[in-house]
């Protein structure tokens, strides 16, 4: 059936001389893949190579198949037009760390409009900032929420936080368990907002050991996740 859905993209990968596979995120049916034949070669058509920038807000119309493993995409056009997230350097950077982070932690192929809102309105807010050093911090922690993991926020005046668990405890119990600037950084983000991100003041070191604990918290609670590739060039820009 032909469909309508908003998507974000999540990532693109070459298949063939001149076909692309792209990964998306749909408003309507979660997490989908399409094959475009020719998108590498054409100059003319309704589907370019062009709009699939990553995390690019993209409307759709498609060919949907349920239990179809690639989809096809027949129209698409911009839905949002980012005007700093593909051209600014440090914003470029976290684009491509977070998208390669939302291509091995989003798997649901169903609908889930609370998570696309969430992934929606933050890179709208992202792309209008002037400040952007600590976003993945804050968007990263906050997106485990809507994975199934955000620490328990009750006992949060606990001494440890306990990884595997998810959960404040009274002092550490085992390996998972953290304390010092981790734990004090994880207790200011968990009662910040975005609006007010730029009153948490991090240095390049305590941002690189925070974010190392936060994929590692990922890696805990996700059977699929993997450790970015791009992470040695995120904290290369923003670690110097």
């Amino acid at each position: 059936m032909i469909v309508k859905t908003n998507a974000i993209v999540l990532s693109t990968i070459k298949y063939g001389e001149h076909d692309l596979i792209i990964k998306c995120y749909t408003k309507e049916y979660g997490v989908v893949s399409f094959l475009q034949k020719g998108i590498l070669k054409a100059k003319k058509g309704k589907v370019k190579k062009a709009y699939f920038q990553l995390l690019s807000q993209l409307q759709l119309e498609i060919t949907y198949q349920e239990n179809r493993s690639l989809q096809y995409i027949k129209e698409v056009k911009p839905y949002v037009i980012y005007t700093t997230l593909h051209n600014d350097i440090f914003k470029s950077t976290i684009v491509m760390f977070l998208s390669e982070v939302l291509s091995t932690s989003l798997q649901e192929e169903e609908e889930n409009e609370s998570l696309y809102v969430y992934l929606e309105t933050t890179l709208q807010w992202l792309d209008i900032q002037d400040s952007c050093a600590n976003f993945h911090l804050l968007f990263l922690l906050k997106l485990t929420k809507h994975l199934g993991f955000y620490p328990e926020q009750h006992k949060s005046d606990f001494s440890s936080f306990n990884l595997k668990g998810g959960r404040f405890e009274n002092k550490p119990t085992d390996f998972y368990s953290i304390t010092g600037e981790n734990l004090t950084l994880l207790k200011q983000l968990l009662g910040t907002v975005f609006d007010n991100l730029t009153a948490v003041k991090i240095n390049a070191t305590q941002r690189q050991a925070f974010l190392a604990m936060l994929l590692y918290y990922y890696d805990l609670h996700l059977g699929t996740f993997k450790k970015p590739k791009s992470l040695e060039i995120f904290n290369q820009v923003f670690n110097t």
